[in-house]
């Protein structure tokens, strides 16, 4: 609320905006700007509505290709998928909010990439997720801490994405205590429409009307946007109120409502009201137009009394759209959202003039220029610096004497390892009918297109101990880690969305580490051919002075012309033959092992060969073509050791390897562009000569048999090991329950 008692800078420094951003917006207006101007002007140019700090590094990502049918720059992103059917993807970050408040944080984040991906006209048909959290085993504060946030972002999670209908596929949950002040929940959607039947958010045609459709709006989320480009303290508990509360069963009705509209000609264009509600929709709507609007905020659906202009401007009720229709089609809008018995109102009209101009009850409130807020706010040039902690972080050297045996069994029942069946049971995974490779299968998460016959595959990944030691190379393998688990389900992969999330912008080793990871992304996305359609950056993730890793998390999405044709992760058939599939080096920067074994995040990053990566995909996806595969699986986190060893337990199946390596830890090493593939007998030979046309390293090192997982010198029953895998996690996430 308004503190009568401020000075003008007073009140745009307590709206988180600079003195200078002040001047600029004076000279803009021509005036001192009111309150209601004031909140508008602190939310878009806020950085998660402006980019302002990121966007320098953003421009040049690869974003073209002949399957792209829409980049960054929309709510989502777009590909043909072919058989005249696209794929409408993204992915966002809600980390602020699941902080403050895990359940509502958590699930409001699932519902507004849902929005994003449907007023774009597509059905939701598919959800993943990337959560980071601290380490939870112990009876430490921040164990119990990052216990109840899991425990509650999980609910929030599946809450949602249940009761909306959409199954949730798969996703990554990983553990490293620089996120004990900030935990990341990443939520990905992906949904199918007619390639020729996208929607757009734009606002256009003079006297077009503007229509407000969906729940009524509260105070709820006021200044989240805001709230969300800042820096945590001990006061963050006290930021609880500008957390969303989500509604999945209105949204349900929403998503019904939009798909039964977008069957008429009734609507220029269509926009969630998603970080700054009303205000972001309005003006992205207008600014991607070149359009002016009017628009009359008494007549805007309430939930509450008393509400002011900056409430209905600044709020973040849930469930809410925005729409261009075409004049004279009022009535029949209002009689579609009727039916679903949602709120529907006509609450303004597109002008030529350029500016928004905000009534309340019939007194002009607000008149600001749409393209200064909406496209042109302000670009940040931060100060960049080299962290002080790369110095000397690749010098280390692994020479303590440990077994393999007992390196593996450390590392095998690591929190990060084992089976997460605790968290994505609690998700409907098989709901719709079209899901053919789900969660806890490890590698790439599949879904039929049942009108084509085809798959959609999918996967979401970062290896942020990677990112730390080295951000360019960690991001590169980012994409590339993705992409190869796309590849291993047999699908070609075609793009990815991102979600960049990172400390604080005003730290110059922050924004090195960004404008790094930028270029790692760009490098890999060019090289291994899949643009970036969209994404989002999450900053300010930083509590008293502690930042997180860097975490650029990727979502790969690939096409599999045969949906019958989706490759498991885990071994078939007793007798099978095993190859390893690429170079294992000595490569232990960022590993698990040494995390485990040293207790370090420290060393050289493993290799980055782009065409040594493709070379993989490529046999992969060629041999399965062929029918020559029964499962793949690519090596990472752990290295060989546990990539078999998780092949065994899910497959409930022996193996027996032997494996030739220039040191005998080698099977931990995390060497890049590697991957087990599991073929039949009567196929090796025709598999060899594929993965020879392609150049590719392939050795054969064992098979399917028995009842014991026996890598080298390390053995484990298969009872034993499936107990561990599967029972530990709960054992840790139930502990104070």
């Amino acid at each position: 609320m308004q503190n009568k008692e401020m000075t003008l800078e007073e009140l745009a420094l307590a709206h988180s905006l600079t003195l200078e951003e002040l001047d600029n917006i004076k000279e803009i207006l021509g005036r001192d700007p009111n309150y209601v101007e004031i909140g508008i002007f602190s939310a878009m140019w806020s950085e998660h509505c402006s980019y302002k700090s990121s966007k320098k590094y953003l421009n040049g990502f690869p974003t073209k290709a002949p399957w792209v049918i829409q980049g960054p720059g929309e709510n989502a992103g777009v590909i043909d998928i072919g058989d005249g059917y696209a794929a409408v993807f993204k992915m966002e970050s809600h980390n602020h909010p699941s902080f403050i408040e895990p359940y509502q944080g958590a699930a409001t984040g699932v519902g507004g990439i849902m929005r994003d991906v449907f007023t774009m006209g597509a059905r939701p048909v598919a959800s993943m997720n990337l959560i980071q959290f601290a380490g939870i085993e112990g009876d430490s504060e921040t164990a119990q801490k990052h216990r109840y946030l899991l425990r509650g972002v999980v609910a929030g999670i599946g809450g949602y994405g249940n009761c909306m209908g959409v199954p949730t596929i798969g996703g990554q949950t990983n553990f490293e205590e620089c996120y004990a002040g900030n935990n990341l929940v990443n939520a990905f959607n992906l949904g199918i429409a007619k390639a020729d039947e996208i929607f757009y958010g734009k606002a256009e045609g003079i006297g077009n009307p503007v229509m407000y459709v969906g729940s009524k709006t509260g105070r709820d989320g006021l200044g989240g946007a805001v709230m969300s480009s800042a820096s945590f303290d001990e006061d963050s508990e006290s930021k609880r109120p500008t957390v969303q509360v989500g509604d999945p069963f209105t949204e349900k009705l929403l998503l019904e409502a939009c798909l039964e509209l977008f069957k008429k000609d009734l609507i220029i264009g269509i926009q969630d009201m998603g970080a700054a509600g009303l205000t972001s929709s309005s003006f992205e709507m207008a600014g991607r137009s070149g359009s002016g609007m009017i628009m009359h905020l008494d007549k805007v659906p309430a939930r509450e009394e008393g509400m002011t202009p900056y409430d209905f401007m600044l709020s973040e009720s849930q469930e809410r759209m925005l729409i261009c229709a075409k004049k004279g089609s009022e009535q029949a809008i209002i009689d579609i959202f009727e039916k679903w018995e949602l709120d529907v109102a006509v609450i303004g009209e597109v002008t030529n003039t350029g500016n928004m101009e905000l009534f309340w009850h019939g007194e002009k409130c607000a008149d600001i220029p749409v393209q200064p807020v909406s496209e042109e706010a302000p670009v940040l040039d931060r100060p960049v610096a080299k962290p002080a902690y790369l110095d000397g972080i690749e010098d280390i050297t692994l020479d303590k004497e440990i077994s393999n045996q007992v390196a593996f069994d450390d590392i095998f029942s690591d929190i990060e390892v084992v089976d997460k069946s605790w968290i994505y049971s609690q998700y409907d995974s098989m709901v719709q009918t079209n899901t053919v490779k789900g969660p806890g299968r490890n590698d790439g998460s599949v879904i039929r297109i049942k009108e084509t016959g085809k798959a959609l595959a999918m996967s979401a990944d970062c290896n942020t101990r990677q990112c730390y030691i080295n951000p360019e190379l960690g991001a590169a393998a980012a994409v590339m880690e993705s992409g190869r688990n796309v590849a291993m389900t047999g699908a070609v992969p075609k793009a990815i969305t991102d979600c960049l999330n990172f400390g604080n912008p005003q730290n110059p080793e922050v924004m090195w580490q960004f404008a790094a990871s930028c270029e790692g992304i760009k490098s890999a996305c060019k090289e291994l051919n899949t643009p970036v359609i969209g994404g989002n950056v999450s900053l300010y993730n930083e509590t008293n002075g502690v930042g997180v890793f860097p975490t650029p998390a990727i979502a790969m999405v690939g096409v599999n012309d045969d949906a019958n044709k989706s490759l498991p992760s885990s071994v078939q058939e007793n007798g099978n033959i095993l190859f390893l599939l690429g170079e294992t080096k000595g490569e232990f920067g960022a590993s698990l092992y040494m995390k485990k074994m040293y207790g370090k995040v420290a060393g050289t990053h493993p290799e980055v060969d782009f065409k040594k990566e493709l070379s993989l995909w490529n046999t992969v996806i060629e041999a399965n073509k062929a029918g020559l595969l029964k499962s793949a699986k690519d090596v990472n986190v752990g290295g060989i050791a546990i990539a078999l060893a998780k092949m065994a337990v899910v497959g409930n199946k022996g193996i027996e390897a032997n494996i030739s390596l220039d040191d005998s830890k080698d099977i931990f090493a995390e060497s890049l562009s590697r991957a087990i593939v599991e073929v039949r007998p009567e196929n090796v030979e025709a598999f060899e000569k594929v993965a020879s046309s392609f150049g590719i390293e392939c050795n054969k090192i064992g098979q399917v048999a028995g009842a014991k997982i026996s890598i080298n010198d390390i053995y484990k029953d298969l009872s034993d090991a499936k107990d561990v895998y599967f029972n530990k996690f709960r054992q840790v996430i139930e502990q104070d329950l």
